[in-house]
């Protein structure tokens, strides 16, 4: 069965009444993945938006009330749980297989009912700007890209978070100083140049999570390959924005994301 392919799709209870959620079990690499779908009730065809959360297991996980408010903006958001989470198959590998998930994720929408299949765009947040920017660089058909406090970079990530070391060590299998090619398989900043599409940046200057040089070093690299790219950076934000902030900024990217 081809990746992407939908086996089945349930309804989940939904706080907005203007916009359904429901749980869809997808193919990927032969492995049953989770995921979740929003999508406005109006008729009419919408913009594809794959949700790429950040985390692992049941940190950061996928949450109802962040889809409603990406889809509330007028988009058919897809966000998977990855291998090995919410009852799906496999395991979650912090950036490794678990791309797949996102490329079909990605192709999922390309294939559902009501999606404009030319205008699907990639989101990631915090640990899912890897898996956004593997899947912008693996689907070149994507209308855009949006990094939000994005990790780009796992060996930085290494060194940053001393917190997450162990974690790191037990899913990659090793440190990078043993393994430097196992952390530099999972840092999509090296292969950067590859994107064609344009590219947005956020980041909060105070973010203790993923420090902001994770954006200054991709966007460095895209600017020195003439790639389009636009940053957007918050002095005194940390990772995650005040409410009003976070409301506004959803806003505007998605206004963005509509002009491209």
């Amino acid at each position: 069965m081809k990746d992407g392919t939908i086996i089945s799709q349930y309804p989940f209870p939904s706080p907005n009444p203007r916009i359904s959620l429901s749980i869809v079990t997808y193919m990927c690499q032969g492995l049953k993945i989770k995921g979740m779908l929003a999508e406005p009730k109006e008729e009419g065809t919408y913009d594809g938006f794959l949700y790429l959360r950040g985390g692992i297991k049941n940190v950061g996980t996928v949450r109802p009330g962040r889809l409603i408010q990406f889809a509330s903006q007028g988009f058919i958001v897809m966000a998977p749980f990855y291998r090995g989470n919410q009852g799906g198959e496999g395991n979650e590998d912090f950036g490794g297989d678990d791309r797949y998930d996102a490329f079909a994720a990605y192709d999922l929408l390309v294939n559902y009912p009501r999606v404009h299949q030319d205008r699907i765009h990639v989101f990631g947040f915090s640990r899912g700007g890897v898996m956004a920017l593997f899947t912008a660089i693996e689907k070149s058909s994507a209308r855009s890209l949006v990094l939000w406090g994005g990790v780009t970079d796992m060996i930085l990530t290494y060194e940053e978070r001393t917190d997450l070391r162990r974690m790191m060590k037990r899913v990659i299998g090793g440190t990078p100083s043993k393994y430097p090619d196992r952390y530099e398989w999972r840092s999509p900043l090296t292969q950067a140049y590859k994107l064609s599409i344009p590219t947005l940046l956020i980041h909060g200057k105070e973010d203790a999570n993923v420090s902001i040089e994770h954006a200054y070093q991709l966007e460095k690299m895209l600017s020195e390959h003439g790639k389009p790219v636009e940053s957007w950076y918050f002095d005194g934000f940390p990772h995650a924005f005040p409410p009003k902030q976070n409301r506004e900024t959803v806003k505007n990217l998605t206004e963005w994301m509509k002009t491209k």
